[in-house]
């Protein structure tokens, strides 16, 4: 039986009494929705991680001289203990094939990250970390002191430090016409093309009049590989990647709004203009640490992030987290199968990346809800 309500109470309050309920039981499945989401998406980025971890471990015992999984750990838990079994092998893993593996982690770390910044800052899905002209800023660089010898730094870092000045060039064009032209999201597409175009025209003036010797080094540089590294090259890139991710990550509640549109962003009180720079101002020297090291790596900064999209939906805040690990895990991933699968040859990573991206892209076109991205 309904238990009537008292004659004293006004019609609002017995709406009000009748709703209460409704409202808690509403509010009660919103809050464990909500805790639903966030643990899905903790688990996936922990099972990326693991993935992640075995890729490294496949990748330090599997190449032109297979050593084995067990027998890898094995070893490197023998250098860890100081108990070293056999010098050789253990020089081959710790000098050689480890840290080509955590280079290779953490150059896809970087890019998934400045590919998925970019996206959510530009609004655009076709965006990555190379939209600004990086890469083309770098080819020049590298164009310089491939064929004519011409090298702003002396030494074993000479190429290196070359693509990394040149690659901030277009970002600072890009930046003054942003300033002139009020920072739009279209402008700043449109001037990173024409950068990419005019830098690519310039390096090509270089390509034909260079020697074929320093043609054929110049086209290795340019095709993307992490085998030639050491573990200091692994400290200045853990640095750079360290740092400018966790300075994105404390913008990701700003960069959820801005990715919301511009006008949104505003009357939340964000200055667009303003976040957006400063986005493209880390991402840039994140990705031109990346590109001078490991030369052109393309397909990661924008496939990884679309791939989490899927599984744990466009909240910045966890999309970063995971871009990172997916990106490290492609391209990890990506080096051991051109180290295994093509022997005796070794296909540069930059190859099997754009061999593989390029398909996976559309068929996320082709398959994904409009939602998704």
């Amino acid at each position: 039986m309904v238990e009537t309500l008292p004659h004293e109470l006004t019609v609002e309050e017995a709406m009000e009494v009748w709703s209460s309920p409704l409202k808690e039981d509403r509010s009660r499945a919103v809050r464990e929705g909500y805790v639903r989401s966030v643990r899905m998406k903790v688990l996936f980025i922990c099972a990326c991680m693991v993935a992640l971890f075995v890729s490294i471990v496949c990748a330090v015992g599997f190449g032109p001289v297979d050593i084995g999984l067990l027998n890898s750990v094995q070893i490197m838990l023998d250098h860890i203990t100081g108990n070293v079994q056999d010098a050789v092998y253990d020089h081959f893993i710790w000098e050689g094939r480890l840290p080509r593996g955590l280079l290779g982690a953490l150059t896809g770390a970087g890019l998934a990250i400045g590919g998925c910044v970019m996206q959510s800052t530009l609004n655009n899905g076709l965006a990555d970390s190379y939209t600004t002209g990086i890469s083309a800023g770098a080819g020049f660089g590298a164009t310089l002191a491939f064929t004519v010898g011409f090298t702003l730094a002396t030494g074993m870092y000479a190429v290196v430090f070359n693509a990394f000045v040149f690659s901030i060039i277009p970002t600072l064009a890009i930046l003054m016409i942003s300033r002139i032209k009020g920072g739009s999201p279209l402008v700043m597409v449109m001037s990173g093309i024409a950068m990419m175009y005019l830098f690519n025209a310039v390096s090509a003036i270089f390509k034909i009049m260079a020697d074929p010797n320093d043609l054929a080094a110049l086209y290795a540089w340019q095709l993307g590989s992490v085998s030639s590294c050491s573990w200091e090259d692994i400290a200045l890139v853990l640095v750079a990647v360290a740092s400018c991710g966790l300075a994105l990550q404390a913008l990701a509640s700003r960069i959820n709004l801005l990715s919301a549109g511009d006008d949104y962003a505003r009357s939340m009180g964000v200055s667009v203009a303003t976040l957006r720079n400063l986005c493209l101002v880390i991402v840039t020297l994140m990705t031109s640490i990346l590109v001078s090291f490991t030369g052109l790596i393309g397909f990661v900064g924008l496939v990884a992030p679309h791939i989490c999209r899927i599984f744990i939906g466009s909240d910045n805040r966890y999309l970063l987290a995971a871009s990172a690990v997916m990106g490290a895990l492609v391209v990890v991933a990506a080096d051991t199968a051109g180290k295994v699968l093509f022997q005796p040859y070794e296909l540069q990573v930059g190859i099997i990346t754009a061999f593989l991206g390029a398909p996976l892209f559309l068929y996320l076109i082709v398959r994904t809800k409009r939602t998704s991205w």
